[in-house]
């Protein structure tokens, strides 16, 4: 009777041992990309030289080409993976609703962002700038006090204006492409974002310059949800991006979508050797 007893509490055990490991094992975001076949990312459409559609309708950028890189490791094939758009305000609600997989689309660290979403390694650093009429006087943030400047909303560039400038006067526009239009129409003296998105605006438009002063460090990551689904694609894209970055292909990225003139190698590899996980783990040579 006993033996009964023991071997169907072994059973049921068995039983649900390989339930929870099943139900574990759907759950995972990792296996559900791989039964998809097919990455789906969340980025942006209108912040060049990172994620933009060129006069030809393509999207084109570095957050692009990195979405296409991951792909290949993790599918096999560059071309698995599909495009949303999303922007600076709908990103993180897109990303929790499980509408996408993950977000590349210039998403700077912040703790606030860390409450809610997870990051990988970073993948680039940047930092806010200015950007003025090429035959503007200012040449430095600490000279917008009383002066107006675009800032765009839901992103760290009015908070860190009113630190460094407290007495601007902060114009607030939704998009980059309207802060720029802004800017041409004379509506404002500067305007501040991180540098690498206002060099794109700048290519585009030759009237305008970045200033070679940065007033914040900041590292660009890629954004997960923040649950234990998404722990084993967060370990996988960490580990593709460590080993990119080993080889220089982050570097040949930023080469390809950046001007040379911006330092990017340095201020990254500090970063990363600041975190234990990942200290001391880059040298001079490796780059």
């Amino acid at each position: 009777m006993y033996k009964k007893i023991l071997y169907c509490l072994i059973i049921s055990t068995i039983f649900l041992f390989t339930g929870c490991t099943k139900e574990k094992q759907n759950n995972d975001l990792l296996t559900q990309i791989k039964d998809r076949g097919r990455l789906i990312v969340g980025v942006k459409y209108d912040s060049r030289p990172f994620g933009y559609v060129d006069e030809k309708g393509r999207l084109k950028g570095f957050d692009i080409d990195l979405a296409h890189m991951l792909a290949r490791e993790l599918l096999g094939n560059e071309k698995k993976v599909s495009f949303k758009q999303v922007n600076q305000h709908n990103r993180i609600s897109k990303l929790n609703s499980g509408e996408v997989d993950m977000i590349i689309a210039t998403m700077s660290i912040t703790p606030q962002r860390e409450s809610v979403v997870a990051f990988s390694v970073p993948y680039y650093m940047t930092g806010q700038s200015l950007l003025v009429r090429k035959t503007s006087p200012i040449r430095a943030i600490g000279e917008l006090n009383d002066r107006k400047v675009i800032t765009i909303l839901n992103t760290t560039g009015e908070r860190t204006l009113r630190y460094f400038a407290p007495e601007a006067i902060v114009q607030g526009y939704r998009t980059y492409q309207d802060g720029i239009q802004a800017m041409k129409e004379r509506k404002a003296d500067a305007m501040t974002a991180d540098e690498a998105i206002l060099v794109g605006l700048a290519l585009e438009n030759p009237e305008f310059k970045v200033l070679p002063q940065k007033f914040t460090n900041e590292a660009y990551a890629i954004a997960f949800r923040k649950e234990a689904e998404s722990a084993s694609l967060r370990n996988d894209v960490d580990n593709i991006l460590l080993s990119m970055r080993k080889k220089g292909e982050l570097n040949q990225l930023k080469h390809k979508w950046i001007p040379s003139s911006y330092d990017n190698k340095r201020k990254m590899k500090q970063i990363l050797n600041k975190t234990p996980k990942y200290k001391d783990k880059f040298t001079d040579e490796e780059e």
